[in-house]
């Protein structure tokens, strides 16, 4: 079963929050952890990460907080996912790692990272604007988030 991690899990509601929240300032990462009941410790080192790969921006000060580094629009929730978990695999080999001992004789390698590159694609599509969406449409129901 291909899932998220609960550090891309958190990662991706961080951003969303901030996502439909632009009109506010810095969030704080304390907010952000009670909001969604996330451990504080963990949270913070998922947003020094964003941070690190330039998808967050922090403030320090009493207003300090996070905010979006980048239009939401322009950030793919692959590269969310990519940033936290690194590449997204569904093989224990890949293009570059060869170590399986099947790997010569494999006959469904080729065809599940054929599936993985659509998981890929689909997830690039979809932005981190396309997730606050869903939180601001009126009616909306928000979506469940499935944690590991």
């Amino acid at each position: 079963m291909l899932r998220l991690s609960k550090k891309a899990d958190y990662a991706l509601l961080a951003l969303r929050h901030l996502a439909a929240h632009a009109d506010r300032n810095a969030v704080s990462a304390r907010e952000l952890a009670e909001t969604y009941d996330i451990p504080p410790e963990l949270l913070a080192k998922v947003l020094q990460k964003l941070v690190h790969a330039q998808l967050l921006a922090s403030h320090q000060g009493t207003r300090g907080g996070y905010v979006l580094s980048r239009p939401p629009a322009a950030m793919s929730v692959a590269e969310v996912i990519q940033t936290i978990d690194g590449p997204l695999t569904v093989t224990a080999c890949s293009e570059v790692d060869h170590s399986c001992d099947q790997f010569a004789k494999c006959n469904i390698r080729d065809p599940l990272w054929r599936i993985k590159d659509r998981i890929v694609s689909a997830l690039s599509a979809t932005s981190v604007a396309d997730l606050a969406a869903d939180m601001t449409t009126p009616g909306a129901v928000p979506v469940a988030v499935v944690r590991k």
